[in-house]
C-alpha cells in the first residue's frame, strides 16, 4: 500500500509531524511505503471557481505548487490528512489544499482511497467535532474511506513527545492500516 501524508502545519518536527510520522513508522512495518509532504513547503492558491476541473481531463487551471501534489495523490492508496486545530477548523493551508480537491469530484479519481486525520490541539478531541465532520463530509463527496483520526491534547511544539500513550496508539494505529 502507498500512502501519502499530507501536512499542514507550519511547525516542521511539531506536534502534528510527529504524530504522522508516528503512523508512518506503523505502517512501514507493515511492508507498506510512505512519502510526507509538507503543504508549507509549497505555493497553493484558492481556487478561483473556474471550473476547468470539470471539463474533459479534469485538469485545475491553475498553476501552481498543487500540480506537484496532485500525482501523488492519485499514486496513494491511503492519505493522512495531518493539521492542527485552527479556529476550530484546519489551517488556511490544508484549507486551500482541500478546495482544489475538485477536480477529484468530477474525475472521481479518488473513489476507494483510504483517509485518515491527524489533529493535535491544545483543548483535545472535545474541541475537534466540527474538523473531524468537515474532514468526514469531504471525504463522502470524494467517495473515499474514512478509516479513523488520532486527536491528540498538544499544544507547545514537541509538546506530544512527552505523552508516551498518544505516541503509541498513533504507532498502533499505523500498523492496523
Amino acid at each position: 500500500m502507498r500512502i501519502l501524508a499530507l501536512v499542514g502545519s507550519p511547525r516542521k518536527a511539531g506536534n502534528t509531524d510527529i504524530l504522522v510520522d508516528q503512523i508512518r513508522k506503523g505502517c512501514e512495518v507493515k511492508g507498506h511505503t510512505s512519502e510526507k509532504v509538507c503543504l508549507y513547503d509549497y505555493e497553493i492558491a484558492p481556487c478561483y471557481d473556474c471550473r476547468k476541473c470539470k471539463q474533459e481531463g479534469y485538469t485545475c487551471g491553475v498553476c501552481d505548487g498543487m500540480l506537484e501534489i496532485y500525482p501523488k495523490i492519485e499514486e496513494a492508496d491511503l492519505i493522512i490528512f495531518g493539521t492542527p486545530l485552527y479556529w476550530y477548523g484546519p489551517t488556511g493551508k490544508m484549507k486551500l489544499l482541500l478546495d482544489r480537491l475538485r477536480p477529484f469530484i468530477a474525475s472521481r479519481k479518488l473513489e476507494g482511497k483510504k483517509a485518515v486525520l491527524v489533529t493535535p490541539s491544545e483543548e483535545g478531541s472535545e474541541a475537534c467535532g466540527c474538523l473531524v465532520e468537515m474532514f468526514r463530509k469531504s471525504f463522502d463527496y470524494l467517495g473515499m474511506e474514512f478509516r479513523g483520526a488520532i486527536l491528540a491534547k498538544a499544544y507547545e511544539k514537541g509538546e506530544i513527545k512527552e505523552n508516551q500513550k498518544e505516541l503509541r496508539k498513533a504507532y498502533e494505529f499505523g500498523i492496523s492500516l
